[in-house]
């Protein structure tokens, strides 16, 4: 279980992971060595799993395509849905496996540069693979908020996305 401070300094890492040591003492009132032996156990028991920025795609002018994919699949005797999701997260398209209630089992975010490189991942290796039996696709058009960080801001004036038959 979590101390309070500790809550406190994973908050901050969480939304900023720039921070110095010296930084994240002055905020939370706890030891510089405190801080950063937490941090290395942390990082070695997987609590923290990854620092990575947030970068706003759109703003770059490079192409990318998101799509979350809902799956059905066949549970292993034994194994659940945990040998699948195993599998399904091998894929460096697949940047998100998650267990889901409601009607489908798993959710995948996928990335790629094109809506048919997605769909082409999707019918070629996501659809065949033994205990899939269903996949919906959903393409995200734009990213308001991601993670907590709002993306568009008060003085963006995006132009409308054109939506056609």
């Amino acid at each position: 279980m979590l101390t309070h401070d500790e809550r406190k300094l994973l908050e901050l890492i969480a939304n900023d992971f720039r921070l110095s040591l010296e930084e994240l003492s002055i905020q939370t009132g706890l030891s510089e060595e405190f801080i950063e032996e937490r941090l290395k156990q942390w990082e070695e028991e997987k609590v923290i799993a990854q620092y990575c920025p947030l970068i706003n795609w759109e703003r770059t002018g490079e192409p990318i395509v998101t799509a979350l994919i809902d799956v059905k699949v066949l549970p292993q005797r034994g194994y659940g849905f945990d040998k699948i999701a195993r599998r399904l997260q091998k894929f460096p398209e697949i940047k998100a496996v998650y267990l889901m209630s409601g009607g489908y089992d798993l959710s995948l975010l996928i990335e790629g540069k094109t809506m048919q490189e997605v769909a082409l991942f999707v019918a070629e290796k996501l659809a065949p693979l033994e205990h899939v039996t269903d996949t919906t696709t959903h393409f995200i058009l734009r990213r308001y908020k991601q993670n907590g960080v709002e993306l568009l801001g008060e003085d963006d004036n995006p132009e409308r996305l054109v939506i056609s038959p």
